[in-house]
């Protein structure tokens, strides 16, 4: 694997797995009601783009980093919808 492939990974999965502690939080808590709708709800669709930009270019690092950061943070905007 060439290195700057590594270097993709290893910042997909620091930037990616920062969401991971806000939607345990959320999930616990069942509230998220400090958290704007509008800024999630504008990141989604930013990072659904980097994805088809990813696949659209067969980059590996951002197609994988943005997927699951797109889960992520969907979770994030589904529980900011659910939890009023």
């Amino acid at each position: 694997m060439e290195l700057v492939t590594i270097i993709g990974l290893m910042a997909g999965f620091l930037t990616t797995i920062s969401f991971l502690p806000q939607v345990i939080k959320t999930w616990k808590s069942q509230s998220a009601k400090d958290l704007s709708l509008s800024m999630f709800l504008s990141f989604c669709i930013g990072v659904f783009l980097w994805l088809i930009y990813g696949i659209l270019q067969t980059d590996i690092p951002i197609i994988i980093s943005n997927l699951i950061t797109l889960i992520l943070a969907g979770t994030i905007l589904f529980f900011k919808l659910t939890y009023k």
